[in-house]
């Protein structure tokens, strides 16, 4: 009953699972008192699924017999595959060709199974459930790891929660972490998804999963491991090389709505406040204090996390001071220790907070009076009373007290934490959780742009603008002269001053090779810089194709900004926004979306950087024009999602965004192509 084989069975039977349970077993009539059969084929009927632990070399025969009988779904506990290297591999690629031919779907293999606490099926060898059974309840679980599934399974256990189904995914040679999210969001008993990664199989399928947990309402709380860089590409373009793909993620989890937590206690402890499925429908916090201390910390965390501390409005200050004239009533609002002694005035005070704040959520700072032996039940009464009929608001409280005082305020429907700090953070993600949630059935899903045929292996910039001019960027009136002909004259078409550029398919940073002259203001001097640019790049690259010089006006004011496209490995095409010069090169101030996106979110996108205040307008400048920028991003976007098998990586650097009503400008266009692309 200790052997990996045989744990399901035990725990299955004495949790009282009521379904036929079928041993597989050549050497024994019996495993633990029923009886069993020598092989798979031996069956007297076919199984649900198939609960597989045996030697690796094994398994993949027992995957055939199970798909031969018939059987739809199998779970493979043995370890032994792509895990330990090539051969292994070889194994684990026989498993998936089973299963894409017979249609059976296969969890794992590497994997420590599932369980469902409500039908009491315990597909799990996991030491987790050796001294307790987890109780039914909203939180979901999926887990890449088994071992890590198995601890939040059990934190989870100790805090109180329910369980509704928890599932592993291990190697996941068929079924994934993306298809069981998506599977696990249609479940009506799972509120909150708590979920463990540590790569991604398919982005798509995944960014589907979250949109739909994001329309559904159902939270994802995401812990995400391990870092890489997007690889060489990096050296070619400034964008790759700012998109390690940890930053990519993290900005892509908030794009669809999801928390990432830093650490597996803020992992439970945000899938814990999620657990009732109540989200507020604002930000505004009431906090009740008998400690102006702890009240003042609890109002700078929750500005922190983007709460707002609003004052209770004047007529209930009043109020209240005339209850409690040396109280404090502006909020946090500060009864002291007198209410203490008198409770009827402590829920006149609470009451008027949940009452008259007109807070989406309330919080009181109790302290270890819960779990007074003379004072805790009264108490308790006391909030009741004081917030009945406000159920739909969120209630939350601190203090210190055990466990079975933790459970009965629960179940009169308060979060009870004894962090405060890690309480207003769990509050925090509820507030972000309702705004994704809402942003989500305000839009439609967004679409890729059209294809666009590239015939050309490598483009220059000439090339890269003519390529986004069709996907509907809008750029500078240029004029590319091949060599020997009159740059002077088609800058003189252009407008003084101007700017020269060497144009070659084969040359990608043009200053590297002196390919560049600003403020050029004479046809003479066009002329004469104009046939510099091409010797110098004779000189420095004699292979490369010289297209010519392309004339450009010389465009400046409006603030410099950064925008490009790359390939990260593991999510695909994404863009990549920030603020120019020195925010980039020294602050790395940029952000990303998944493509493709909408121009709403490219609002969100934008508003992210931290130096967006400069945007807005600063020192009497005029604000930007951030309507024509989060057009130009959703269309780029569009247009990544479209070629991503044609597109390596885009750079528009500098783009300036000019003052609001006048549009924004990309100066330069870098666009390296796949290799092999089509």
């Amino acid at each position: 009953m200790a052997r990996i084989g045989g744990r399901p069975l035990r725990y299955m039977r004495e949790a009282g699972y009521d379904g036929r349970i079928l041993p597989v077993n050549p050497n024994r009539d019996t495993v633990q008192g029923i009886p069993a059969y020598a092989s798979i084929a031996a069956l007297p009927e076919t199984p649900d699924v198939a609960l597989l632990a045996v030697p690796a070399e094994a398994t993949v025969q027992a995957v055939r017999d199970a798909a031969q009988l018939g059987v739809k779904n199998a779970i493979i506990f043995s370890a032994g595959f792509a895990e330990t290297g090539d051969p292994g591999r070889i194994l684990q690629d026989e498993i998936s060709q089973i299963a894409r031919k017979s249609g059976m779907r296969i969890l794992g293999p590497n994997c420590l199974g599932v369980f469902n606490p409500a039908s009491n099926f315990y597909g799990t060898f996991s030491v987790v459930l050796d001294n307790e059974f987890i109780k039914p309840g909203p939180v979901g679980i999926v887990s890449q790891s088994g071992a890590y599934g198995a601890h939040i399974a059990h934190l989870a256990r100790n805090r109180g929660l329910g369980i509704s189904h928890w599932i592993t995914t291990g190697n996941e040679a068929d079924l994934n972490l993306a298809e069981v999210l998506h599977w696990m969001v249609d479940q009506p008993e799972t509120k909150v998804i708590m979920a463990y990664a540590e790569s991604i199989r398919d982005h798509e399928l995944f960014f589907a999963a979250l949109e739909h947990a994001r329309r559904n309402e159902k939270a994802i709380v995401f812990m995400k491991t391990g870092r890489s860089d997007v690889g060489a590409a990096a050296a070619a373009s400034h964008t790759a090389a700012l998109a390690g793909s940890d930053a990519v993620f993290d900005a892509v989890l908030r794009q669809f709505g999801v928390f990432r937590a830093a650490s597996t206690a803020e992992q439970l402890d945000v899938a814990y406040a999620c657990a009732r499925g109540i989200y507020p429908r604002g930000n505004k916090i009431g906090i009740f204090t008998m400690s102006g201390g702890f009240g003042i910390q609890m109002a700078d965390d929750a500005v922190a996390n983007g709460l707002d501390v609003a004052i209770m409005p004047e007529d209930a200050q009043e109020e209240l001071k005339a209850m409690l004239p040396y109280a404090s009533p502006r909020n946090p609002v500060d009864a002291t220790a007198q209410v203490v002694t008198d409770l009827p005035l402590m829920a006149k005070y609470i009451n008027a907070v949940v009452d008259k704040g007109g807070y989406d959520i309330f919080v009181g700072i109790f302290g270890t009076g819960p779990g007074s032996s003379s004072f805790a039940e009264p108490l308790r009464k006391t909030l009741l009373e004081a917030t009945k009929g406000y159920e739909e608001k969120v209630l939350a409280l601190t203090m210190s007290a055990g466990p079975d005082v933790f459970r009965r305020y629960e179940a009169n429907g308060f979060i009870a934490h004894e962090d405060g700090s890690a309480l207003i953070r769990a509050l925090g993600a509820l507030t972000r959780f309702r705004r994704s949630f809402d942003e989500a059935q305000e839009t439609a899903p967004v679409a890729p742009g059209e294809k666009i045929s590239i015939e050309a292996s490598a483009l220059s910039e000439r090339g890269a603008k003519d390529v986004l001019s069709r996907a509907g960027l809008t750029f500078p009136q240029e004029r590319l002269v091949a060599p020997g002909g009159d740059i002077g004259a088609a800058a003189g078409e252009i407008g003084f001053p101007v700017v020269l550029k060497i144009s070659s398919p084969d040359i990608a940073h043009k200053t590297e090779v002196g390919g560049v002259a600003v403020n050029i203001r004479t046809a003479e001097e066009a002329n004469r810089m104009g046939a510099e640019i091409l010797a110098k790049a004779v000189e420095k690259c004699p292979s490369a194709y010289l297209e010519g010089i392309v004339v450009a006006p010389m465009i400046s004011g409006g603030v410099e900004t950064i925008i490009g496209v790359v390939q990260d490995p593991v999510l695909g095409p994404v863009v990549m926004f920030g603020l120019g010069g020195i925010f980039v090169e020294v602050l790395k101030d940029v952000t990303f979306r998944a493509a493709p996106f909408d121009v709403a979110e490219a609002h969100r996108m934008i508003r992210e950087i931290r130096g967006y205040a400069i945007l807005e307008g600063v020192r009497g400048e005029e604000p930007a024009d951030i309507d024509a920028l989060a057009e130009l991003l959703s269309n780029l976007s569009r247009f990544a999602a479209a070629n991503a098998d044609r597109i390596e990586s885009i750079d528009l650097n500098p783009v300036r965004i000019l003052p609001k009503g006048q549009g924004v400008v990309p100066l330069d266009a870098l666009l390296i192509l796949r290799q092999g692309g089509q």
